[in-house]
């Protein structure tokens, strides 16, 4: 198996996943469809399992490796606007397809069954949510952007306390070793891992839930793929001057882990991997790609929001004018660092129909599909995380260009993690995180 390449083993663990998960559903086989829901659960459970160590420790010591706090801030200050920059583009993609589309139109279900969410989005979840009650917490719960601040303050009080916390960091360094290693294991496990997920995702929904809802189903997969297809290759171009081909075959592993698994912190292990293999420096990179994973969806917080909030407002008979779009487009930009330290589009959305005042049972109304919408929105912000750290890095003169030139050429597990110099023009192989 090392002789094929990891895009491909993924690809085929994609295609028999998909011909099991069939086989599962047509055939009526429970302990196949159980089998294939076993293996794919374990397998993103233990990405999640490494997530917490790995952001923390990735964290502390690219801070304290810095050296200078202006240019971290100066670093964060252009990932954010960036996240947001790209974020108005996509929801901007996303209006303009429910306004040529019209989803909702013609769609004929029963309102009056659908129901609210538990989970609902607030603008306050932001401020709730990013300082945890206790630092345990944060690491039981996997909350990672609560993960990050604990990171982020503790790496900036080593640095200022100096020598007398340099103990600290050796022990940071070594437990980021040794998660590495360990999380290199399970990245091998990957194909195995997409079997069974994509295999579960089959065998339990099929294709037939899509027929009520094909056409905003439809909206949401096109705009999707516009934002990854032409958006991102067109930034990478203008922005970064960086071939888009290049981007792809480096993000690509991660990106189709992302479809398989639904899971943007799942990912984020192999996401970080990818980005620093694009050549942005490690300790860069083990900022900008966990904070991403919990305030970059592209896909889950830009274009299916404001899709979700034309299709509820045309089912449920609300005329939206050109306030109503803006506010959406508000929403999907500021709104996902407010639902950060929550889960699920679900969430964002009844944050967007609640600002809107549309009914939030309308968000019920897309449960049933919602898996198979996850699919393409993860693949998305999955995207997006590794894109704005590699044009960020690119304009700061940063990004190792040979090392992006070369991305794609070799499997991203087919060696195993070894030191590289964080400066641009060195090619020997990234590490998962500053070390």
């Amino acid at each position: 198996m090392r002789k094929i390449p990891f895009s491909v083993q993924i690809l085929l663990g994609l295609a028999l996943g998909v011909a099991l998960g069939y086989l599962a559903r047509a055939a009526e086989l429970s302990w196949l469809a159980s089998s294939l829901d076993t293996v794919g659960g374990l397998f993103v459970q233990l990405l999640k399992l490494a997530v917490p160590p790995l952001v923390f420790t990735a964290i502390v010591v690219s801070v304290v490796s810095l050296r200078g706090v202006a240019n971290a801030a100066r670093l964060a200050l252009r990932t954010l606007l960036w996240f947001g920059a790209t974020a108005l583009i996509a929801v901007t993609v996303g209006i303009g397809l429910g306004l040529l589309t019209d989803p909702g139109r013609g769609v004929t279900l029963d309102t009056a069954d659908a129901t609210a969410p538990t989970k609902t989005g607030a603008w306050t979840d932001f401020l709730s949510g990013i300082v945890p009650t206790n630092p345990v917490g944060a690491f039981v719960e996997g909350n990672v952007l609560q993960i990050v601040f604990l990171a982020l303050v503790i790496g900036a009080a080593a640095l200022l306390v100096g020598p007398p916390a340099e103990p600290f960091v050796e022990l940071n360094r070594a437990l980021l070793e040794i998660v590495q290693k360990a999380l290199w294991w399970v990245i091998r496990l990957a194909p195995i891992g997409t079997l069974g997920l994509i295999g579960k995702a089959v065998a339990t929904y099929g294709w037939d839930l899509l027929a009520p809802l094909a056409r905003f189903t439809t909206a949401v997969y096109v705009g999707c793929a516009i934002v990854l297809f032409v958006v991102y290759p067109l930034l990478l171009l203008g922005a970064g001057r960086l071939n888009p081909l290049r981007f792809f075959a480096g993000a690509g592993p991660a990106i189709q882990l992302a479809f398989v698994s639904r899971s943007s912190v799942g990912t984020m292990p192999v996401t970080q991997r990818a980005v620093e293999r694009l050549g942005v420096p490690r300790e860069y990179a083990s900022f900008a790609v966990p904070f991403g994973a919990t305030t970059k969806m592209d896909g889950c917080a830009a274009i299916y929001p404001a899709l979700a909030a034309i299709f509820v407002a045309q089912v449920f008979g609300v005329e939206l004018g050109v306030t109503d779009y803006l506010l959406i487009a508000f929403v999907s930009v500021v709104g996902s660092a407010a639902t950060a330290g929550l889960t699920g589009a679900i969430v964002m959305l009844t944050l967007t129909l609640s600002t809107l005042g549309l009914p939030l049972a309308g968000a019920g109304l897309l449960l049933a599909i919602d898996p198979i919408l996850d699919m393409v929105r993860t693949a998305t912000n999955v995207a997006g995380q590794a894109l704005v750290p590699t044009i960020v890095a690119a304009r700061e003169g940063t990004l190792d260009r040979t090392a992006y030139d070369s991305a794609g050429r070799r499997s991203l597990v087919d060696d195993e993690p070894v030191e590289r110099d964080s400066r641009p023009g060195q090619r020997e192989e990234p590490t998962l995180a500053p070390a």
